[in-house]
């Protein structure tokens, strides 16, 4: 009997990519030909940041109640994934301070200085008893209608715990936030699709105000966060594949090269999830360990987003002509090792986290997303790539550190010897990976089903 494979679903964020190209070629070129209409522009990306901000509350509340739920499902299966969350938030952390390091040494928001500085006031220092009382909302889901995310972030936290504390009996209840999330992470798909709007206005006013100088700081961000991605991976992460498992990093690169280029062309290391699984198996880890560390990694482990975070706040701070501190920076690192694992949702679920970070330490910040949008698009790419290659090299370290690591095997793997064969995972049809993905998960349970809805 024949059976009739199923189309895949044609990928339409392929035309919102060339649309937000299309619409920063144009807003350079209006803000260079008619800065008087650039600047007029300006409400449009104004109208896009409010959106984004719409959705901070829900986002953040949302992902932080799932992720603590998410642990509590990946500390259940003992060893294996509690190393794995130790691993994972320590190394994202890592992340978060590199990205503040490199900020701070190349800043290349410096020298920007938009007019909209000089109209700003620094607030009054609040005491830190004041600080510490005003994140108590008045109630308990008053912070989701409201605009404190310090307030959203600490009612998610007790909710989380608290249905943690509820065992069994809370699954029910993480099951309908579940639901909430996708209906919030739709209307976000549905909003980023304003997203060339948005940016063209932004570009065409920010250029029409400073001329070629913000193009050049545009350029000198991505070239940066690109450069600290790249280090990040042949350099830190080499070096922590090579002291834990004694694997050079380039080896497995090459091995996982078919689906770095299925990230690319997607802008998305969800994509790629069930190759990932399957490779990690034929190169010799066992699949309980693949089962939980991959899915878990891909909730938890988000290295490249994490130096974009950071990276951007910088850059926003500066080209506004309002550095942060140390301290404030500081603040801001730990708000994002708890908000970025909830950054691993649809496309500009990490705009909300970085709008969600400026608004609890900085609100005079916020509108400064409107500079990323233009560029977000394009560092994307490189965040899916650090993400993946963060999670491949976990999965690796795990399994030779719980002796479920066949190196014998990895060496013939990635020497070319017993090559991955191909003809059972196809980019254009995933459905071949689904057994695998499937046994992983019958064999040790995860949080599989909220990975596989994550796009970074």
């Amino acid at each position: 009997m024949s059976t009739t494979a199923t189309p895949p679903k044609k990928d339409r964020t392929h035309y919102l990519y060339i649309a937000v190209i299309a619409a920063v070629v144009l807003g350079v070129v209006i803000g260079l030909v008619s800065p008087a209409l650039g600047k007029d522009l300006k409400p449009l990306g104004t109208a896009f940041v409010n959106l984004i901000k719409m959705m901070i509350s829900p986002v953040i509340f949302c992902t932080i109640v799932l992720g603590i739920g998410s642990i509590r499902k990946a500390a259940t299966v003992g060893r294996v994934g509690g190393l794995a969350l130790a691993y994972f938030i320590g190394m994202s952390t890592f992340a978060l301070a590199i990205g503040l390091v490199v900020g701070n040494v190349l800043q290349p928001g410096t020298g920007l200085q938009l007019a909209e500085a000089a109209h700003y006031n620094a607030p009054e220092a609040e005491s830190l008893s004041d600080f510490l009382v005003g994140i108590i909302p008045n109630t308990l889901f008053s912070p989701l209608v409201g605009d404190s995310v310090l307030s959203t972030l600490f009612v998610a936290l007790l909710v989380g715990f608290g249905v943690q504390a509820l065992g069994r009996s809370g699954e029910p209840i993480l099951r309908g936030v579940k639901h909430i999330e996708r209906l919030v992470f739709r209307v976000l798909a549905m909003v980023m699709w304003a997203a060339p709007i948005g940016a063209f206005g932004a570009i065409a006013a920010v250029v029409g105000e400073t001329g070629w100088s913000a193009v050049i700081a545009l350029f000198q961000m991505m070239a940066a966060f690109y450069l600290t991605c790249a280090i990040f991976v042949f350099v830190v992460l080499g070096l922590v594949l090579r002291l834990g498992a004694g694997i050079n990093i380039f080896s497995l690169l090459r091995y996982l090269s078919r689906e770095f280029l299925l990230i690319v062309s997607t802008s998305s290391s969800e994509s790629a999830l069930p190759r990932l699984i399957a490779k990690m198996e034929h190169v010799g880890i066992s699949r309980p360990v693949v089962g939980i560390t991959v899915p878990t990694g891909y909730s938890f482990n988000l290295d490249g987003t994490a130096i974009y975070l950071t990276m951007a706040s910088i850059f926003i701070a500066d080209a506004l002509g309002r550095p942060m501190s140390i301290g404030e920076q500081i603040a801001l690192l730990l708000f994002m090792i708890i908000a970025s694992k909830g950054a691993a949702g649809v496309s500009g679920a990490g705009l909300a986290t970085l709008a969600g970070g400026l608004a609890s330490h900085r609100p005079d910040l916020v509108d400064g997303v409107g500079l990323i949008v233009g560029i977000d698009r394009f560092m994307s790419e490189a965040r899916a790539v650090t993400n993946f290659a963060g999670n491949a090299v976990a999965t690796v370290l795990i399994g030779n550190w719980v002796g479920e690591f066949d190196r014998e095997r990895a060496d013939r793997v990635l020497s070319g010897a017993e090559p991955f064969d191909e003809a059972t995972m196809l980019d254009d049809d995933h459905g071949s990976a689904e057994p695998a993905a499937r046994d992983a998960e019958t064999a040790a349970p995860t949080p599989q089903k909220r990975a596989e809805d994550a796009t970074v």
